[in-house]
């Protein structure tokens, strides 16, 4: 056992000390995609005690050249069980749980409350805010990364530092993702180690603390950045939240926001097909919805930008959904 971390025990910062805080660590990764991966490499060959993975997605050959700790073998399994029996063969001190579930706001609390450390390594801004506003509220520090084409950021947000939301309170006008935008795996792999490396300095206390910082990285000037944002307010109320379908009532008004030939069957009935350029009918009819309208898309970006659309129009009782791929 001493011979495994012999390296980093002989570290003033670490130690015989410092490696048993390591091993009573409780980590939860959500997504187990190229951040997740290089994220989950180093975090059990640190010795981290426990670790949770969480991803619903299963391995794809256009994933094998940034996830490294997949093979041609696992093409087809759920992520978070490869995951999991990968990580057990490198290091089987270690306890490793997979949780092939989506993250939802239905689960979010029960597994951040579970942790003593959350990583977001989703490729979902829609994960990225339902993690932060459970977070915050829980007090458990969020490690959150981004990574798209030759770019992307880390950073370290509430349990007593800014949330996401203080620092990012609106959702951009669009988003790329690797699919779109593309990504090389040299890129998303420096960012995932960063994270990686945000993680183990929260758990042993190294100074300065990781929390409330954000550090860049851009491939095509080979250059890190970064700054500071320890005095970011938090936002002084917020247009919406996510909520699980499940947890949508048949008192809601609910808008479908996706496309018949995206969805041709919305899991809601009597939902209401609308676009965001169309959202605003709603404040145009006489008589708007009563009690709360739910918004509802694939990714939830489509979601916020109509839902900040009806807050400007003075619709302020409004609720989002991340429907995801799947008909749910």
């Amino acid at each position: 056992m001493t011979d495994r971390y012999a390296r980093q025990i002989v570290l003033p910062q670490v130690g015989i000390a410092g490696q048993a805080r390591l091993a009573a660590a409780r980590v939860l990764v959500v997504g187990a995609g190229g951040l997740g991966c290089p994220v989950l490499q180093y975090l059990a060959g640190a010795g981290i005690g426990r670790i949770v993975v969480v991803d619903h997605d299963r391995v794809e050959q256009s994933n094998l050249h940034r996830q490294p700790l997949y093979t041609m073998a696992d093409i087809g399994s759920l992520k978070a069980l490869a995951a999991r029996a990968a990580l057990l063969r490198f290091n089987p001190t270690i306890e490793v749980a997979a949780v092939a579930e989506r993250l939802t706001p239905a689960n979010v609390e029960r597994l951040v409350a579970d942790a003593d450390v959350v990583v977001d390594a989703a490729d979902s801004l829609a994960a990225t805010y339902i993690l932060s506003d459970a977070c915050q509220q829980i007090g458990r520090p969020l490690v959150s990364a981004s990574a798209v084409g030759l770019s992307g950021y880390v950073g370290a947000f509430c349990a007593g530092a800014p949330s996401y939301r203080a620092v990012f309170p609106e959702m951009p006008a669009q988003a790329a993702n690797c699919a779109s935008a593309g990504v090389l795996g040299s890129t998303v792999a420096i960012l995932g180690s960063v994270q990686a490396q945000f993680v183990l300095q929260l758990i042993l206390a190294i100074a300065p603390t990781p929390l409330g910082r954000l550090v860049t990285f851009e491939a095509g000037r080979l250059a890190f950045g970064g700054f500071s944002f320890d005095d970011a307010p938090e936002p002084a109320g917020i247009v919406a939240r996510y909520i699980a379908p499940a947890a949508v009532t048949g008192a809601d008004f609910v808008v479908d926001l996706r496309g018949l030939d995206e969805a041709p069957v919305s899991p809601f009935d009597g939902a209401r097909r609308l676009t965001v350029d169309t959202i605003d009918t709603l404040l145009a009819d006489g008589q708007p919805p009563t009690g709360r309208i739910v918004l509802c898309c694939r990714s939830g970006l489509r979601a916020w930008q109509a839902a900040r659309r009806l807050a400007d129009g003075g619709l302020t009782d409004l609720a989002l959904v991340a429907l995801g791929d799947g008909p749910a």
